[in-house]
């Protein structure tokens, strides 16, 4: 028996479809109720109970009790990393769902990859920040540029702060639908939680699905261009 991680044991967990419904729907960074989550990979409330407990006991999943409820979310941001590179992969393979809803398009556009913006808009913004100089990516990975960290700052993200903590200040996560990266780690928290905080992006409630607003338009379009002139960028929406 070789040494190391069992791989297997978690790959199982994930593969179940259940069990996949669940973990996916725990992709918005919000925590569910075990009836939400049951609603959600379409069984009953008993045979959820099952599966989300198998799933705390590999640490995949964190609860806590609120008056009578008890609210599940994902143990951290690696474990949403894994399963957007498990959608990439379904994608790219084929593996798609047969019965594609609604929402699809909107999600393509932008939404929300656990803790940071993803789809159209998050690969824009990417490619936006290192054509204007926020970020450098080379052989070592994804960096903030000393530019980008007096802009960040200028525009009221802590970098200071988020390079302290444990977590990598930026990341690149690569996207499922676009194919290509966005933004991820510490600071692209930071950054989803400005633009929601600015009015510029709009969460849907119970979903994964993120609204560009009008002045979110204005202003993401012209980062994603490169340009970073700071004084348009701090206008807020009124």
């Amino acid at each position: 028996m070789k040494d190391g991680p069992d791989i297997a044991e978690v790959a199982a967990l994930i593969g179940d479809p259940a069990r996949a419904n669940m973990l996916s729907a725990l992709m918005s960074g919000r925590a569910l109720t075990a009836g939400e989550l049951a609603h959600e990979a379409g069984i009953t409330a008993q045979t959820a109970s099952g599966h989300l407990a198998k799933l705390r006991e590999a640490g995949l999943l964190l609860v806590a009790a609120q008056g009578r409820h008890r609210y599940f979310q994902l143990s951290g941001a690696d474990v949403a990393q894994v399963l957007e590179g498990l959608m990439g992969i379904a994608a790219r393979t084929g593996r798609l769902r047969t019965r594609t809803g609604p929402r699809d398009p909107g999600l393509r556009k932008a939404r929300v990859c656990y803790d940071h913006l993803a789809g159209e808009w998050g690969v824009r913004l990417m490619e936006g920040f290192l054509a204007g100089g926020r970020l450098r990516s080379d052989e070592r990975g994804l960096s903030l540029t000393p530019a980008g960290r007096a802009r960040f700052i200028a525009e009221g993200i802590d970098v200071d702060k988020l390079g302290a903590g444990r977590r990598p200040l930026c990341r690149a996560c690569l996207d499922w639908s676009e194919r290509r990266p966005h933004l991820g780690g510490a600071l692209g928290k930071a950054l989803l939680d400005l633009m929601l905080a600015k009015g510029w992006l709009r969460r849907a409630a119970a979903s994964r699905l993120i609204e560009v607003t009008p002045p979110g338009q204005r202003v993401l379009a012209r980062w994603a261009q490169g340009d970073d002139t700071l004084r348009p960028a701090l206008a807020t929406t009124g």
